[in-house]
């Protein structure tokens, strides 16, 4: 990669002389914790380290929106950005419905999508776009470790508590799948809106139902307030099991370790795990009010840097020159290791089960979580000869 370096910034082949990213993401609503103005910190993050090296003397702008949670709005702003403002790629698209809007809108009219903040499993599998990328997760990658290793364990009868949209009703899908090739069954499910406050009835039921393990197929605000509700009613004084499928760093610190411990999940990045994800980590902190990366936000920076080295070795910005040169060179950053992407798009990698520590395990903020296996990237997520991605169509 040092030859990229010396390429002077005049012979790249820019539109408008510039590279310009948009972070698309949640800036005021539930998922602004785990994406939101994080994400824009670490899109910036990727362009300052860019610049210092394959990127020497590149024209790079970030800007950014808030889509509200709304895939029309999703829609409409990556539009505006694609066709009017020229925005060379899109990252973080948090919330799985508004980015399968803009996964159909960069079919139409091009452009590049580096998704790290949503986890539909659509977006590589029926849905996949040659030039959409998902990055750090998904359902299946979510679900696949955690739910095998409790059914195996004996925790056969689960009741899902589901946010009532796309990526909620994957996450439930792919988790009931994994669930009964072990063993298990559902015997019971119930639906809430997204941002909901009350999820008392919803626990109720779930108890009544006799399941060993409730799980909750939500993220973010939704996952902290259903918590406080298992903590308020007692569920696991019963004898009940509580599988929250998708956990963030931000989720734990809202909820406090009195009521996340002991929590087991899968992620695809922690800012304690080795030297360089806490030298990242740092830094971030350093520019985002003493806080710690999420694995959203380690996505953006991630994906975007991974982007401008394109740019850089490709010496465009056009975008049918990067979806295919982005899959040849390495990606290489202090996020993810072993990564690679598949032909549909699917960045593969490893991942990580953690579980939550206990207050006394603490040794402080942000000291949240004990790492209890890696699952290689090989076996973490979907394998591409099961992907239903028509791309991969002879």
């Amino acid at each position: 990669m040092a030859g990229l370096a010396s390429q002077s910034a005049n012979a790249l082949e820019l539109t408008d002389g510039k590279v310009k990213i948009g972070v698309l993401t949640d800036l005021s609503g539930p998922y602004s914790g785990m994406g939101g103005p994080g994400s824009v910190v670490a899109a910036n993050m990727a362009v300052e380290d860019c610049l210092k090296a394959e990127c020497k003397g590149m024209n790079i702008e970030v800007v950014s929106a808030d889509h509200q949670n709304k895939a029309d709005i999703a829609a409409s702003r990556a539009r505006e950005w694609i066709d009017v403002q020229g925005v060379d790629a899109l990252v973080d698209l948090t919330n799985s419905a508004g980015a399968l809007a803009v996964q159909k809108i960069i079919k139409d009219r091009g452009g590049i999508a580096l998704y790290s903040g949503p986890a539909v499993a659509k977006l590589t599998n029926e849905d996949c776009a040659r030039n959409g990328f998902h990055w750090m997760f998904d359902t299946y990658s979510l679900a696949a470790g955690p739910v095998a290793a409790m059914a195996q364990a004996g925790d056969k009868k689960w009741f899902f508590i589901t946010v009532d949209y796309a990526f909620g009703h994957a996450m439930e899908k792919d988790a009931t799948e994994v669930l009964k090739a072990n063993g298990g069954t559902v015997v019971g499910s119930v639906r809430h809106p997204l941002n909901a406050s009350d999820f008392s009835s919803f626990i109720l039921q779930a108890q009544a139902s006799g399941a060993d393990v409730i799980a909750f197929a939500n993220g973010a605000q939704d996952t902290v307030n259903a918590m406080k509700s298992v903590q308020e009613f007692g569920v696991t004084s019963s004898g009940q099991k509580i599988a929250a499928l998708v956990v963030f760093l931000t989720d734990v610190h809202a909820m406090g370790l009195e009521t996340a411990q002991g929590l087991t999940f899968s992620e695809g990045f922690y800012w304690d795990l080795d030297d360089q994800t806490r030298a990242f980590a740092t830094r971030f902190g350093e520019q985002f009010r003493g806080n710690k990366p999420t694995v959203v936000q380690a996505g953006v920076y991630s994906s975007t840097l991974h982007y401008l080295k394109t740019v850089a070795a490709a010496g465009t910005d056009d975008w049918r020159v990067i979806q295919e040169k982005i899959r040849e060179i390495p990606i290489e950053d202090a996020v993810i290791r072993n990564a690679s992407i598949q032909d549909n798009g699917r960045v593969v990698h490893d991942m990580y089960v953690f579980k939550v520590k206990s207050p006394k395990e603490s040794k402080g903020a942000w000291d949240y979580y004990d790492l209890t296996s890696t699952i290689p990237a090989d076996q973490a997520f979907l394998p591409v000869s099961q992907s239903a991605c028509p791309l991969l169509k002879k």
